[in-house]
């Protein structure tokens, strides 16, 4: 006979769930971005608390053979979940590292937080990998250096994340904290995540005049070969325009055609200057019956309730299945969500979980990861069941060499692929990366395009992402900016 008190899923529309979960820094160049759209009217910010990090060697660890089943226990009871310490003031308050190690800590937040400080570094050991650069140079050991990767949110393994991507994912972590609220740094948008900021962004398109069609695929691109420009002139007329025929017969003309390489694949004959590899991400979203409330502490008094947290499960954690050693694998990361977020209902979560181990088995090595975290979350009189499941992968196209800094990447908008000269055709954007925080190069990239769109548009050059009010669109009253 079935429980009637068994966890249950609750209704469909009682659910929100995001395929592409990231965080939002406070120092992303999204922020501001929102603000000058004034899209943040129609959006709601909710904060990301504490960070989280699996720490299975404690779980190894033992006395005398007497005190085995007893240190077991207390363990259990411990749950072997640590917050990583994301701030200097968290360094301080963690008892569980000696003063030695605080003290090595301490230099390389402070070296991270300088931003030139860090500039210097990168420049001189970029291409060393980050565990070799913490041991070498400030003698930190394996233990509290898988806290320091987990804030870089590097998708690579340890051995493959190199200082010159760690040292500005970190100096955009601390940098960001308390920018909005006391304790915390990053921020998720509610009822569904990034689809939510292009779904406000879409309707602000429609009331400015812009024109959506669902479910009309690409067929084929036609471009005209183009006369050559006149320096004082740019007379097009229809017969020049690229022609793009849409499934179902229907045929439309635009003089650009913007899109990613997934989008334009086929479409496209312009092979990026810039060598790219692809990286296969494995995910899985699972929705938990319970609300895991003791994952949502306060960051720091005077903070708001976080609807968020991000849990990491380093190398080792999880047998890989089938690999050669725990140095080739990528760490494991959860964000996890409360019902805040709208995504769920009252009383359950979600968990986004994520590796960038390409594997045949890595969905069932993302399900293991889950239920030993469930196991190891304080407070849980029993296990938490997982009610529902959705397994994917997502592939994205990533420069083959290390990516630079934010700050230092002068290629990042992308606009050396794009021919000055041209007036029509073809503009390309970038994948998202794989990265669970949205990277500026995001904003870069479409802006590059958005200008070379708009050269020869004196209206429109130098307005990216500046609209002005638009009647049944946001209202001067609506509450401030995040």
């Amino acid at each position: 006979m079935k429980d009637h008190w068994a966890p249950r899923l609750g209704f469909s529309r009682a659910y929100s769930i995001s395929l592409s979960p990231h965080l939002i820094y406070a120092r992303s160049n999204l922020v501001p971005a929102l603000v000058s759209s004034k899209v943040y009217r129609q959006l709601e910010f909710l904060a990301v608390g504490s960070w989280w990090i699996h720490d299975a060697k404690e779980e190894r660890q033992g006395g005398s053979p007497e005190g085995v089943e007893e240190a077991t226990t207390i363990l259990q009871d411990q749950k072997i979940l640590r917050k990583i310490p994301g701030s200097r003031e968290d360094v301080f308050a963690d008892k569980s590292i000696d003063l030695r190690s605080t003290r090595s800590l301490m230099k390389v937040l402070k070296l991270a937080a300088d931003a030139g400080a860090h500039s210097t570094i990168v420049s001189e050991s970029g291409d060393q990998p980050w565990p070799d650069f913490l041991a070498s140079r400030y003698n930190i050991g394996s233990k509290l250096q898988a806290p320091l990767q987990a804030l870089t949110l590097s998708p690579a393994p340890p051995s493959r994340t190199s200082v010159a991507y760690a040292v500005p994912q970190m100096h955009r972590h601390l940098t960001s904290i308390g920018i909005f609220g006391p304790g915390f740094g990053a921020v998720v948008p509610k009822w569904g995540g990034l689809a939510e900021i292009a779904q406000v962004a879409c309707r602000a398109g429609a009331v400015g005049g812009g024109v959506y069609v669902l479910k009309k695929g690409i067929e084929s691109i036609d471009i005209p070969v183009q006369p050559p420009a006149s320096p004082t002139t740019a007379e097009r007329t229809d017969h020049l325009l690229p022609t793009i025929k849409l499934e179902g017969g229907d045929e439309v003309k635009a003089r650009w055609i913007i899109g990613t390489p997934s989008t334009l694949h086929g479409f496209s004959a312009e092979i990026p200057k810039q060598q790219m590899t692809s990286v296969e991400v494995t995910h899985i979203t699972a929705i938990i019956s319970s609300a895991l409330t003791s994952l949502f502490p306060p960051p720091a008094e005077g903070s708001p309730p976080p609807a968020s947290t991000v849990a990491v499960l380093p190398p080792g954690t999880i047998r890989p299945p089938q690999s050669p050693s725990f140095a080739d694998m990528p760490a494991i990361y959860l964000i996890i969500h409360s019902s805040d977020t709208g995504e769920c209902p009252e009383g359950q979560s979600i968990i986004y979980a994520s590796t960038a181990l390409s594997h045949p088995s890595a969905s069932q090595f993302l399900s293991s990861a889950i239920e030993t975290f469930l196991s190891a979350v304080p407070g849980e009189a029993i296990l938490p069941d997982v009610l529902w499941t959705l397994a994917y992968k997502q592939h994205h196209s990533v420069p083959s060499s290390p990516p630079p800094s934010n700050a230092q990447n002068s290629q990042a908008g992308g606009s050396a692929n794009h021919d000055s000269n041209q007036r029509c055709g073809i503009l390309h954007l970038h994948d998202l990366s794989p990265s669970l925080a949205l990277e500026d190069d995001v904003l870069k990239n479409a802006r590059a395009v958005w200008e070379h769109a708009t050269a020869d548009d004196g209206n429109a050059r130098g307005a990216f992402m500046q609209f002005e009010d638009r009647v049944g669109f946001g209202s001067e009253d609506d509450e401030d900016a995040p």
